[in-house]
């Protein structure tokens, strides 16, 4: 077979699938992490809030820097399977064991619990870098055809906001289930998402491993992530429009995760649900998000993505405030507004990342490289600092307005007015003002239609005469 059959061959569906399934597990592991994580630490830990959103700061940060590094050593690795498998395989274990280790309780002490947390958060997020990286990198070593590469990443999407959704079913069951025992409840959920999340991995490594061609063929991957650090940086930083597009990513996620970090003391505490309640909720808004997907692709084929992101982010910002005012009892309200949010958070996954490639476009009419992973890995290191900071602001914003960390194996307590109006705040007022700042960047970002259609005629031309030389 030769270089030109390999990369327009198309990929079967059993391939696609496969390849999709292995971004299952960290799509659940993820989503429970944000929608828990801190919750467990203060409710059912008993830790502060201050020392809970230190604890999510350190872990951001810690997976950040891993990333680069491991995507060198994955770049450079040379072994039977080809460069990306061997990670996959032999971090699959590690990082469901590590994911389980979270939600143990192994002692009382503050200090204790900690150490302990931050250790766990550090070696978790190394693994699941270790796992998910080499799982990205894969796309372009299955097939270098642009379409199918697309193809690919769509069942990939499929597959996270999929598993988003499931982590949420399953929660709702082993909350209902395990009413009156909150530590027994995020014990099961550990186990049970830790084993869904490891399968998955294998599923994808048995399943595409005949039609990796990182032996078969030379790569097309652009190697200038092995430049100095100083020097990715500067390229990155001195493409505009790209700055616009971290700066709407970032508010776009902010918006989001702030949300939901903070969704499950709003529907506990403010709302005076019981916790199995908080699933519903979370569903609400996501599944809204994962069928809203495909009408915003439809409609930004039509207007445009700027468009888009204008239509859903307004209709969010009008939930994010319902939120702030709605009273203890307005159920129904609450429910009706987590599906509106939903109308707005799958802009955030849809649009920030199809401006991306505008921006590669731009880049290579202007350097003449395509240097795609210089972007794309600064895009993720910049997010998960920005979401780290984030995190850590919620969790002494909470501590300042005195919210009461439940002790393990007590009722939880009554909080005050303080820290209920914290909550509110954090689920209301301020996601919104991320999501003004993040609407005034789309508002600037520079290419629209009519300017990325022109760069693309410009790169065409280009690359005609160079055939013709």
């Amino acid at each position: 077979m030769n270089n030109h059959s390999i990369q327009t061959e198309k990929l079967n569906f059993w391939t696609k699938l496969a390849y999709g399934a292995g971004d299952l597990g960290p799509a659940i592991c993820a989503n429970v992490q944000v929608f828990f994580l801190l919750y467990f630490f203060t409710n059912v830990a008993g830790l502060p809030a201050s020392l809970a959103g230190s604890i999510l700061m350190i872990g951001k940060i810690s997976d950040a820097v891993n990333d680069p590094i491991i995507g060198v050593m994955s770049d450079r690795t040379v072994h039977p399977w080809g460069r990306r498998y061997p990670w996959m395989i032999f971090g699959a274990l590690p990082f469901g064991l590590l994911f389980f280790l979270q939600w143990i309780v192994p002692a009382t002490n503050p200090s204790v619990l900690f150490w302990y947390y931050v250790v766990i958060a550090v070696l978790f997020n190394l693994a699941y870098t270790i796992v998910n990286l080499p799982y990205a990198a894969l796309t372009p070593e299955l097939t270098q055809d642009y379409n199918e590469r697309t193809s690919l990443n769509s069942f990939r999407f499929a597959f996270s906001i999929g598993g988003s959704i499931l982590s949420l079913v399953i929660a709702q069951q082993i909350f209902s289930i395990f009413k009156d025992n909150p530590i027994q409840q995020y014990l099961v959920l550990g186990i049970v998402c830790a084993i869904i999340a490891v399968l998955p991995i294998y599923w994808c490594f048995f399943g595409t491993r005949e039609r990796t061609l990182s032996h078969q063929t030379e790569q097309e991957e652009d190697n200038n992530t092995n430049l100095p650090i100083v020097e990715q940086i500067r390229i990155a930083f001195s493409n505009g429009p790209f700055l616009f597009v971290i700066g709407i990513y970032l508010c776009s996620w902010l918006g989001v995760q702030l949300t939901a970090s903070i969704l499950p003391y709003f529907v506990v505490d403010w709302m005076q649900l019981p916790t199995a309640s908080f699933p519903n909720v979370a569903i609400a808004v996501q599944g809204t998000a994962l069928i809203m997907l495909f009408v915003w692709s439809f409609i930004s084929k039509k207007i445009g993505k700027k468009a888009v992101y204008f239509m859903g982010v307004c209709l969010w910002i009008i939930a994010q405030g319902g939120l702030f005012f709605i009273q203890p009892g307005q159920v129904g309200l609450m429910y009706f507004l987590a599906v509106i949010a939903g109308f707005g958070v799958s802009t955030a996954y849809l649009v920030p990342w199809s401006m991306i490639p505008d921006v590669i476009d731009l880049d290579e009419l202007n350097t003449g490289q395509r240097r795609e992973g210089i972007f794309y890995s600064f895009m993720v290191f910049l997010q998960k600092v920005g979401l780290a900071i984030g995190l850590f602001l919620v969790g002494i914003a909470l501590d300042i307005a005195g919210f009461i960390e439940t002790i393990p194996g007590e009722a939880p307590p009554i909080q005050p007015e303080s820290a209920l109006l914290a909550v509110r705040v954090a689920i209301g007022p301020l996601p919104t003002i991320f999501l003004i700042v993040g609407l005034l960047l789309a508002y600037l970002y520079p290419i629209t239609q009519e300017v990325h259609d022109e760069i693309l005629l410009k790169l065409r031309e280009r690359k005609q005469e160079i055939g013709e030389s």
